[in-house]
């Protein structure tokens, strides 16, 4: 069986991926800081699923360790998800750079240091599949959350040429873009239930679109036609409101 690559593992909703992948009967590594903690997710996955699992040590901003990590792996992976993210605190990040900082290399530069690496591999290889898991955050700068929303914004850009790039080689490369999900990184806040998606959800939309190719998917899919609608505000009405 084929291994998939699980990046931020200890997310919601990187676990509730890595159970989606493994009961369609692939093997997964769960990646993350502090692996031992991930003991009991592998042997979760094992018996439940059937399959072989493994937890292994990632650091997003270890920026100069990521090619020994992808090195380390005993047997290469078809497939990487990526779900490493950070929201962070907005109104901290406005003034201490150190948060900002955090935001960033979490939500993209340690994304973009490790998925090089891997689509390199990919593109010689010729196969493999590349999921990113964005954010419709990105889609539009709001003051509410524009420095997490730029660092996915950033992402999804990366993700949008890494396709263009890999199309050639037969490498799949998927964006996925959230909307509300409830999960540990959104605990304390005040969610519209209508608008909010489980983490069980969301693996499963990112399953499905994987196996149809598709490059880009919003869950829930309404928000696709929000952010349509916001991005869609012109400027000068735009800057007056309360986002």
């Amino acid at each position: 069986m084929s291994w998939i690559l699980i990046l931020g593992a200890k997310s919601d909703i990187g676990k509730a991926i890595a159970h989606k992948f493994a009961r369609g009967g692939f093997n997964i590594y769960l990646a993350a800081r502090k692996h031992q903690q991930l003991e009991r997710d592998v042997a979760d996955l094992e018996v439940r699923h059937q399959i072989k699992a493994a937890a292994v040590e990632f650091d997003a901003t270890d920026y100069p360790g990521h090619q020994g990590f992808y090195d380390g792996l005993k047997e290469k992976a078809m497939g990487v998800v990526c779900a490493v993210g950070y929201l962070g605190n907005q109104k901290m990040a406005e003034q201490e750079f150190q948060e900002t900082e955090k935001i960033i290399s979490a939500n993209y530069i340690g994304c973009v240091s490790v998925l090089n690496i891997i689509a390199n591999d990919f593109e010689e290889r010729q196969q493999g599949f590349i999921i990113g898991i964005s954010s419709v955050a990105g889609d539009r700068g709001r003051q509410s959350n524009y420095l997490y929303g730029s660092a996915k914004a950033g992402f999804s850009a990366y993700l949008s040429g890494l396709r263009n790039r890999l199309s050639r080689s037969n490498v799949q490369v998927m964006t996925v873009k959230p909307g509300f999900v409830d999960t540990k990184m959104t605990e304390g806040m005040r969610l519209p239930p209508l608008l909010t998606a489980q983490a069980e959800e969301v693996a499963e939309d990112v399953y499905k679109a994987w196996m149809k190719r598709k490059d880009v998917v919003y869950t829930r899919w309404f928000w696709r036609w929000i952010m349509a609608a916001i991005t869609c505000i012109p400027e000068r009405i735009f800057k007056k409101l309360d986002l």
